[in-house]
């Protein structure tokens, strides 16, 4: 057996090994390319983008990381915007009113991000391993040794990190040991691309009749994915499937299967609510569905994935370059585990509403629906929750309010705008206009110095993911420059 680090060359560990080229994988290991850090990306399967994908939202949230990458604007000509997102019955969720530059939610393929990423992360010098299966590991206090078969062959990779993006089955997670709890909630699940006969009113079509719910979105090349499920007709997922079972399950809780023919593809699958319980194994990471899975309700899957690797792309390449001590990756974790937990109750919760039959879940539905549609409060960490514009990470005792917040997308003094700094990936570090202070301390290589556009006077450290690290406005610009200095060198 031959061990080569991720790069090819021998002995050489301040790499890092990404196993999985879904969004989250791509994503990833194309933001630590673009740090300068060397990435190999392993995937079993042939270099192929996918169509039979299930993700077709991309969020407010996610559309800002990708405008941190250069990558948004184009993505929305794939796509189409949707201003009003139906959740079930008559509950919707109003986008328009979104404090964000992306003021809806974007329907488009799966197949469509996963392009963008991997343009990205082949130009960003990406080493791709294909038809490239990992079949387990070994970590010891100097890096991780990857064990992995191509074709007949087997050999080992080394490098400094491993990070896990592969799936649900994730080998990465097996290979560490970790339990994966949780249940199967929907079973016998029905997927088909269809030609229709008939368009449908709405971007996207969704509704629950009973013990019955649909769901049809465009690809845009005249196909359309329909996920159909019958809680009445419980199955196994290998029983066999024809177009005419689909047809049936969409005229119960649609009124009308859209005259649905010429099918290029249909299968059934289960949807499982799982965590794994730790998100970090020593130098070993988990992202996106190898650390969590939950229902596609709400489309919150792909994006809570590809906000993982936002999350720690940054750190992990700030710690590969010695610019940050390796506890920086507990935060990884501790930031998104809560998270991923939030999304399972959330996205849990739409499925069982929406699927309610008895008279107090029904009432339960009602209440619901009633304090989103009329409380702003309620409204309001909706919208957040399923767009991802609401979540915040902790604080440490007695900072600043904004410290842990999402920072939105403000207007800087030469015209530009935060999320357009933000793609150099760096922090950046917004001041009072004409002031330098603490601006003036930090490294030019890791930090981006500007100014508000407006008159404020507070002085904003941002995180390379678009959160804020510190936050100050008193006047005494020794005790600023010391707060800064001091949090980005924690962060």
């Amino acid at each position: 057996m031959n061990t080569t680090d991720s790069t090819g060359g021998t002995g050489r560990t301040g790499s890092v090994i990404v196993v999985g080229a879904g969004p989250t994988g791509l994503l990833l290991a194309g933001d630590l390319a673009a740090a300068g850090v060397p990435v190999t990306l392993v995937e079993r399967r042939p270099h192929q983008i996918s169509n039979l994908s299930r993700a077709f939202a991309v969020h407010a949230r996610t559309l800002e990381q990708l405008d941190a990458r250069g990558l948004a604007d184009e993505l929305e000509t794939k796509g189409q915007q949707l201003q009003r997102f139906r959740l079930f019955g008559s509950l919707a969720l109003q986008l328009d009113e979104l404090p964000s530059r992306f003021k809806h939610l974007l329907v488009v393929p799966q197949y469509e991000v996963e392009k963008l990423l991997e343009r990205r992360a082949v130009d960003a010098g990406v080493d791709f391993a294909y038809e490239t299966e990992m079949t387990g590991l070994d970590q010891d206090a100097d890096g991780v040794s990857v064990h992995v078969r191509t074709g007949g062959e087997t050999r080992d990779l080394r490098a400094a990190y491993v990070v896990g993006t592969d799936g649900m089955r994730s080998s990465v997670r097996t290979a560490l040991g970790l339990p994966f709890p949780g249940k199967s909630v929907i079973r016998s699940v029905l997927l088909a691309d269809v030609r229709l006969a008939d368009q449908p009113d709405d971007v996207l079509t969704v509704n629950t009749v009973g013990d019955a719910f649909a769901f049809i979105a465009p690809f845009g090349d005249g196909y359309y994915r329909v996920i159909a499920w019958n809680r009445a007709h419980d199955v196994p997922d290998d029983a066999p499937l024809d177009l005419d079972e689909v047809r049936e399950t969409a005229r119960l809780a649609l009124g009308q299967d859209y005259g649905m023919h010429d099918a290029r593809w249909l299968s059934r699958f289960h949807s499982d609510e799982r965590q794994a319980p730790k998100y970090r194994v020593g130098r070993v990471m988990l992202a996106g569905d190898a650390a969590h899975v939950h229902t596609p309700a709400g489309g919150q899957g792909m994006n809570t994935g590809m906000q993982d690797a936002v999350n720690l792309g940054w750190k992990l390449a700030a710690v590969v370059d010695g610019r940050a001590d390796e506890a920086l990756l507990d935060t990884y974790e501790a930031e998104r585990h809560p998270v991923g937990k939030a999304v399972l109750r959330s996205s849990g919760g739409i499925v069982r509403l929406a699927m309610a039959k008895r008279p107090w879940t029904l009432a339960a539905r009602s209440a619901v629906s009633a304090a989103v549609t009329h409380a702003r409060p309620a409204r309001s960490r909706a919208v957040g929750q399923v767009t991802g514009l609401g979540f915040a990470y902790a604080a440490p005792r007695g900072a600043h309010r904004l410290v842990g917040k999402r920072v939105p997308d403000v207007r800087l003094a030469d015209g530009g705008r935060l999320y357009e700094a933000l793609r150099e990936g760096k922090f950046v570090l917004i001041q009072p206009r004409g002031t330098n202070g603490p601006g003036e301390l930090l490294p030019k290589e890791a930090a981006v110095v500007t100014h508000w556009a407006s008159g404020r006077d507070l002085v904003l450290l941002v995180r390379p993911d678009g959160y804020a690290a510190w936050a100050g406005n008193t006047l005494n610009h020794s005790d600023l420059s010391k707060g800064v200095v001091e949090n980005f060198r924690w962060t």
